[in-house]
């Protein structure tokens, strides 16, 4: 990692270690990440759902990923969630975070900053040790928090922690939950869609994109999540929102809206992959749907956003771009 990429580092943690510590805040913790080419651009990874050790397929992934990163020089990479399975991380020790991540995704377009959102398989372990800090010292590129902003000029990308929306979490017998932070729920679920909501209402950027682990429309084994088609989507069409990314599904996955320039983009190939498990879509919103493993590229610019999602091959099987100014899709 070069000296600038650490120095980044160092400042993200020190406002990281306050950030990772307050749950119910007025407003999102918000990060600086500029573009450095020299026409503006962003290029970003999106990967999802990964976290097995390099197992099934996950170094396989990574490796495309490294190789794809060079080509387009990734300036970040972005996370859906369940980054560690089948239970997250025991503590900030769990030998897990290093045998998942930094060993995994070794390729030098890699080295760059990880932004992070909570999972369904996260919440089944310690949070905290996610969002400690003391994971960014063992690995300078990885930062994970339950909500937060990422300003990137042209673009700003909101990170939603969506686990606690989702009500068979908190009635399921199967699986224990880690609900430190969370609780009183409807408080910090009133909280978040309050902090979205006056984030992008104040937002001035040209393009906003919202991120969140769990689908609000998928054809996929889990379907479409009701909770945040209540109560999240309006306020994503309210506010004139362009991409909603997810994982959750584990999937490959882009369906439109008949509503609204809103478009669902789902990338959560980034390990084990649940072959066939597909359900019919309509076919005026289901654009692209792939029951394999891959991740996604965007390239935003001033004008216009790029999306390309990969194989495992690193082939791209689906790409599709819109224009802000003449709302052309391709």
């Amino acid at each position: 990692m070069t000296m600038k990429n650490i120095t980044y580092a160092t400042i993200l943690l020190m406002v990281y270690a306050v950030a990772a510590t307050i749950n119910v805040a007025a407003e999102l913790q918000r990060f600086e990440h500029l573009p450095t080419k020299a026409d503006g651009s962003l290029d970003i990874l999106v990967i999802g759902d990964w976290g097995r050790r390099g197992l099934y397929n996950q170094s396989h992934v990574a490796f495309q990923m490294g190789k794809v990163g060079e080509k387009i020089d990734a300036d970040f990479i972005v996370s859906t969630g369940d980054n560690f399975y089948e239970d997250g991380l025991v503590n900030d020790q769990d030998s897990l975070f290093d045998e998942s991540f930094t060993q995994v995704y070794t390729a030098m377009s890699l080295q760059k900053q990880w932004y992070s959102v909570l999972g369904n398989h996260d919440y089944r372990g310690n949070v905290s040790a996610q969002l400690s800090p003391t994971l960014t010292h063992k690995d300078s590129k990885w930062l994970c928090l339950r909500s937060f902003i990422v300003n990137s000029g042209i673009v700003e990308i909101f990170f939603v922690d969506t686990t606690p929306f989702q009500d068979k979490y908190f009635t399921e017998e199967e699986h224990t939950y880690d609900w430190s932070g969370v609780l009183p729920r409807e408080e910090y679920l009133s909280n978040v869609l309050k902090e979205v909501d006056m984030a992008l209402e104040e937002s001035n950027a040209t393009w906003k994109i919202v991120i969140g682990h769990h689908t609000i429309f998928s054809a996929g084994s889990h379907g479409n999540t009701q909770e945040l088609v209540d109560q999240l989507l309006p306020t994503l069409e309210a506010k004139d929102v362009d991409l909603y990314i997810n994982g959750h599904d584990h999937c490959l996955q882009h369906i439109s809206s008949q509503n609204s320039q809103l478009q669902f983009l789902t990338s959560g190939g980034g390990s084990k992959a649940w072959r066939g498990e597909v359900n019919q879509g309509d076919p005026k919103e289901m654009k692209f749907y792939y029951d394999g493993q891959g991740f996604m590229t965007l390239r935003v610019t001033n004008n216009e956003i790029s999306v390309a999602f990969y194989n495992v091959f690193g082939e791209i099987i689906h790409s599709w771009r819109t224009s802000k100014y003449t709302h052309m899709d391709s």
